[in-house]
């Protein structure tokens, strides 16, 4: 604890990717690996099905899945990652309708925090419009939701997909 203060650990950033089935994930890996460096894990592709929020914008048949970067970031770099998720967002759309919707979030030992736009009582203020919420937290060997978490995240693909990742994560730390 050097000047008294406490140590920042770095984290491992990762990624919820709900894509249109027509969406190029060859093509959002790269996009993504060019900014973020490369992705060391990748969960098992699932329906989409909890909601029909993006549905206007992205057609039925929406597609989920998970990954992680290999290279860990300091916490405060949260804000900046979703900005730059949103600059792919936009850049592979295509007649200004979004194909993919990219959730960077970053996982540590005792919780899992997303990126949002959007700002609830739950969520706090980040800087550069974006706000962060703690989407699930990690008690006696498992994940644990929120009222607040979204379906997709409480899935049991999810709730795996992340046990392995912070296992990778603890890996990390002690090398």
């Amino acid at each position: 604890m050097p000047d008294g203060k406490p140590e920042v650990k770095p984290v491992k950033l990762i990624c919820g990717i709900t894509f249109a089935p027509s969406a190029d994930l060859n093509e959002i890996d790269s996009r993504l690996e060019s900014r973020f460096g490369p992705i060391d894990s990748r969960s098992g592709k699932f329906d989409f099905s909890f909601t029909d929020y993006y549905e206007s914008e992205m057609g039925p048949g929406l597609i989920k899945r998970f990954l992680s970067f290999e290279k860990l970031i300091a916490p405060d770099q949260l804000a900046k990652t979703k900005n730059e998720t949103l600059s792919i967002e936009t850049e592979i759309s295509i007649d200004g309708r979004r194909t993919v919707n990219l959730d960077p979030g970053y996982l540590e030992e005792s919780k899992l925090v997303l990126a949002s736009t959007k700002n609830f009582a739950h969520r706090i203020y980040l800087g550069d419009n974006i706000w962060g919420e703690v989407t699930l937290r990690y008690e006696n060997g498992e994940f644990v939701t929120h009222p607040w978490t979204y379906p997709d995240y409480a899935a049991p693909l999810a709730f795996e997909y992340f046990k392995r990742v912070r296992a990778k994560y603890r890996e990390q730390l002690s090398q």
